[in-house]
């Protein structure tokens, strides 16, 4: 019924780990895992696991032709040679829950959709994945609404590509990842073009059906969020500067400054009152920061983390722009042109 495509590149840490997972789900019937030119182990645990999981495919992807993103020619070789009746993008760092297939199929009836996507539950095992990663997937909650991206009467549309499960006669009839070949943020691009033609999605953040551990260090953290930020923002300047202007409290502590000159002027005041006054905005933040956390579902007590993930996520979405706008975005080795403004 569902055939599983897994695009892998240099995932030596993980890829045993998302192939079993996704291999003991009674509904998929194959998994097609496309080596796309590793450099590690991967390929060589891939060939252990053949030995061992009847359903496991592996493909080489070949070279990449000009216009394409790597993981965009690798999906796109996957669905070429699946089967299935359900084409099920999955990434190498995600772990599938036994019964989570089971869980999308039922979701697409009950949600009248052709594509389902979940957003995983994130493991973090290091500081910088408290810090970060509960702030990036809370701005991005409050950009792409689950109701907004569901509701078939709005334009909004997203998905997350650690999950992305799709009816094959839907994805062959938008054209599948050749349209979206050079888009770098390939899910959002694909949910897009799937509601653009009038096609039902459904988008949510389950408990207990997949997990995924994304990045396993800063510098792969660095890399992965300045590849995306920018375009998950909505990919222009205009966009950017509203994000800074919403994540930064510029408003209060121009406001606390303003009082501050104020009162020196007028009042006499110490010197020492302007850190005080500066402490209301870092408490109002913070106490933003614990509410956002407890409605997406991560420990109130990550909101420690709060200043160093807010600080990380400016330098990461400021990198992004440039990167985005001017520059080029590196991934897994290749660069991919800047093409936006």
């Amino acid at each position: 019924m569902i055939s599983a495509i897994i695009p892998a590149r240099n995932e030596e840490a993980s890829i045993a780990r998302a192939v079993e997972s996704v291999a003991a789900q009674p509904e998929i019937g194959e998994v097609i895992v496309v080596n796309d030119q590793s450099t590690d182990r991967t390929g060589e645990i891939l060939r252990e696991l053949s030995k061992r999981i009847p359903k496991l495919k592996v493909l080489n992807a070949g070279d990449l032709p000009l216009g394409w993103v790597g993981k965009n020619h690798a999906a796109a070789i996957g669905a070429v040679a699946a089967t299935g009746d359900w084409l099920l993008f999955t990434d190498a760092d995600t772990f599938h829950h036994l019964g989570a297939a089971r869980r999308a199929l039922a979701d697409a009836v009950d949600h009248s959709a052709i594509l389902v996507s979940y957003s995983p539950e994130q493991e973090m095992d290091s500081f910088w994945e408290r810090a970060v990663i509960p702030f990036v997937y809370g701005r991005l909650a409050s950009r792409y609404s689950f109701a907004q991206v569901n509701d078939p009467r709005r334009p909004e549309a997203a998905a997350n590509g650690q999950f992305l499960l799709i009816l094959r006669d839907a994805y062959e009839a938008v054209g599948g990842h050749a349209v979206i070949a050079s888009e770098i943020l390939e899910d959002v691009a694909l949910a897009r073009l799937v509601k653009s033609q009038g096609y039902g999605i459904y988008f949510t953040a389950p408990i207990g059906i997949v997990r995924a551990r994304m990045y396993r260090s800063v510098g792969a953290m660095w890399q992965g969020w300045t590849k995306n930020l920018y375009l998950l923002a909505g990919g222009s300047a205009k966009a950017a500067l509203l994000e800074m202007a919403e994540v930064l409290p510029w408003f209060d502590v121009s406001a606390m400054l303003a009082i501050w000159i104020y009162l020196r002027a007028h009042a006499s005041a110490s010197v020492w009152l302007l850190p005080l006054l500066l402490l209301l905005p870092i408490i109002r933040v913070h106490l933003q920061y614990g509410i956002q956390l407890y409605r997406n579902l991560y420990p109130v007590s990550y909101v420690q983390y709060c200043l160093p993930g807010m600080m990380f996520y400016c330098a990461a979405f400021i990198a992004s722009w440039w990167k985005n706008a001017h520059g080029a975005v590196v991934w897994k080795g290749r660069a991919y042109p800047a093409k936006t403004s």
